[in-house]
């Protein structure tokens, strides 16, 4: 599986004890690029949906504080993931969970969009199904430009 955490479900309770310390450990070596002046871009999907509660996000927020911090919620439609999917797939057999017809939606894919995007707060949203690449880009480049507002989303979030 993709990324350092566990897919939305609980399908691994016996490995979800190390996730803190893996988040904490990559969290600080963000905030400790950011303090030598360094920019940093991580592209990390956050979600509390394990067998239980283990507060993850709220966690990272926390490892950044004091740091000017853009968080940014990359959102695309099920339905555009799913054709993109399908179209790239070649060579990948086995890496992503496929649409079927009887399994339109698979639950993993719909488990894991609901569950990255629960929190709700971003200083920054991007739709990938709207905007390409570039355009992305420009957005994040354009809000960095502007500097974030008091308080920025993953000050609230630290705080919650």
């Amino acid at each position: 599986m993709p990324g350092i955490g566990l897919r939305p479900g609980g399908e691994r309770p016996d490995l979800e004890a190390i996730l803190p310390a893996l988040y904490a450990a990559l969290y600080d070596s963000i905030a400790a690029h950011a303090r030598r002046g360094l920019n940093v871009v991580a592209d990390v999907g956050h979600h509390d949906a394990y067998s239980k509660p283990i507060g993850i996000l709220k966690g990272c927020a926390r490892r950044l504080e004091g740091l000017p911090v853009l968080f940014v919620g990359v959102r695309c439609p099920i339905d555009v993931i799913l054709a993109r999917r399908a179209a790239g797939q070649a060579g990948r057999e086995g890496q992503y969970v496929q649409a079927s017809p009887g399994d339109p939606v698979p639950e993993p894919v719909r488990l894991w969009q609901d569950a990255v995007h629960a929190h709700g707060l971003y200083d920054l949203d991007v739709d990938t199904s709207k905007l390409s690449p570039a355009q992305c880009a420009d957005a994040i480049r354009a809000a960095l430009a502007q500097g974030p507002g008091p308080p920025t989303a993953f000050q609230r979030l630290a705080r919650n």
